[in-house]
C-alpha cells in the first residue's frame, strides 16, 4: 500500500509576532492539524493501490486547509477537552475528505487539466478513477463522523454534503446564462463553497461542547468567510497570474461559468457587450482574442475591483462576528479575525 507525506506549516514565531493572514490560525491549530494529517494518511489507505496514489496526488499537493483548521478552531474556542479535540481531529479529517472528494468530482465535470499548479487526477488517471476515488473519500468521511459518536454532528455534515452537491448542480444549470441574477449566483456559492466552511466551523464548536449560540455564530462566521473566499476566487480567475492560481487565467470564462464579475459587467453593459457575453458564454463560441476582450469589458466596468470589494464586505462581517467572542488566552478569536480577512485579501 502507498502512503502520502502531508506537510503542514510549522511557524516558529510566537503568535504575537506572526503577522496577518493564515499564520495565526496555522499556529493555534498546529497540534490538531498534525493529528488530522495522520488520520488523513491512515484513512486513505486501501488494498487497491490506485486509491491512495490518486487521493494523495491531490491531498499532498497543498492547499490552505482552511476548512479543517476551522473545525479545530471551533473546538478550541468552545474550550474542548483533550478527548473532544481528538474527535475534532477526526471531524477535521472528515471535512478535508469531503472537500477533496468534491474537487475530484469538480475536475471531471469541468474537464480541468490543472489544479494547484499540477495536473488533475482526472487528467492523469481518467474520469472513472477520479469519480470512484472521490466516492471512496466520501465513505471514509462518514466513517470518521460516526466514530465521534455525535449523531447531531453526523447529521449536520451529512446535510452539508447534500447541499454542496445541490450547489454544483445549480452551478451547472447557471452556466451559459450571463444574464443570471445576482441572487442565483449567491445561492450557488453559498451551497457549493460556503456551506462546507460553515459546517466545518459549526461542527467543530459542537464537538467541543459549545452552546447553541456559539455554534450558530460559528456557522454564520464560516458562511460569511466562505462567501468571501469564493467571490475572491472568482475575481482572481480574471485577475491573477496563472502561476499564482495554479491554473490558466480565464478558465471560468472558457468553461462558461457565471461569476460575479461577469454578472456586474452584464448589468452595466450595452447591447454590443451583452451580445459578446452571449456569444462566448451561452453559445460557447470563444475565439483566440475573446478572453482579452472579456478582460477589457470587465475593466471598463470595474467589475473585478467591485467584486473584490464585495468579498471584503463579507470578510469583515465574519471578522466583526469573531470580534464579539471573548478573546481567549490561546488567541483563537484573534486568529479567526485574521483568517476572515485573509479570505478576501489573498492573491491566490
Amino acid at each position: 500500500m502507498n502512503s502520502a507525506v502531508i506537510s503542514s506549516s510549522d511557524p516558529s514565531l510566537p503568535l504575537a509576532e506572526i503577522q496577518a493572514g493564515l499564520d495565526p490560525l496555522i499556529a493555534i491549530t498546529k497540534a490538531g492539524m498534525q493529528a488530522t494529517n495522520a488520520i488523513i494518511v491512515a484513512r486513505m489507505q486501501s488494498e487497491i493501490d490506485l486509491i491512495p496514489t490518486l487521493a494523495s496526488h491531490l491531498i499532498a499537493a497543498g492547499g490552505k486547509r482552511m476548512r479543517p483548521m476551522l473545525t479545530l478552531a471551533g473546538a478550541s474556542l468552545a474550550g474542548a477537552s483533550q478527548n473532544q479535540m481528538d474527535n475534532a481531529a477526526r471531524l477535521a479529517a472528515s471535512v478535508e475528505f469531503i472537500h477533496t472528494a468534491t474537487l475530484l468530482h469538480d475536475d471531471v465535470i469541468d474537464e480541468s487539466d490543472m489544479r494547484r499548479g499540477n495536473k488533475t487526477a482526472s487528467a492523469i488517471w481518467g474520469n472513472e478513477a477520479s469519480v470512484l476515488v472521490g466516492d471512496f473519500l466520501f465513505a471514509r468521511a462518514f466513517e470518521l463522523m460516526v466514530e465521534t459518536g455525535e449523531i447531531t454532528v453526523l447529521g449536520r455534515l451529512a446535510a452539508a454534503a447534500a447541499r454542496i452537491t445541490e450547489g454544483e448542480i445549480a452551478q451547472m444549470l447557471l452556466a451559459g446564462n450571463p444574464g443570471a441574477a445576482r441572487a442565483d449566483y449567491f445561492r450557488v456559492i453559498e451551497a457549493k463553497t460556503a456551506e462546507l466552511f460553515a459546517a466545518a466551523a459549526e461542527t467543530g464548536a459542537m464537538i467541543g461542547g459549545a452552546d447553541k449560540a456559539l455554534s450558530d455564530d460559528m456557522r454564520s462566521y464560516g458562511m460569511a468567510l466562505g462567501i468571501a473566499f469564493q467571490i475572491t476566487d472568482d475575481a482572481l480567475d480574471y485577475a491573477a497570474s496563472s502561476d499564482d492560481m495554479g491554473k490558466a487565467v480565464g478558465d471560468d470564462f472558457k468553461e462558461g461559468k457565471i461569476t460575479l464579475p461577469v454578472i456586474l459587467a452584464w448589468q452595466d453593459g450595452d447591447e454590443a457587450e451583452r451580445s459578446f457575453w452571449r456569444k462566448c458564454l451561452q453559445e460557447g463560441e470563444i475565439g483566440d482574442s475573446d478572453l482579452q476582450e472579456a478582460l477589457a469589458i470587465l475593466e471598463k466596468h470595474n467589475a473585478i475591483t467591485r467584486s473584490l470589494a464585495e468579498a471584503r464586505q463579507h470578510a469583515e462581517a465574519a471578522a466583526a462576528l469573531a470580534q464579539t467572542w471573548p478573546f481567549l488566552s490561546n488567541g483563537t478569536a484573534e486568529a479567526l479575525v485574521a483568517a476572515a480577512r485573509f479570505a478576501a485579501e489573498r492573491t491566490l
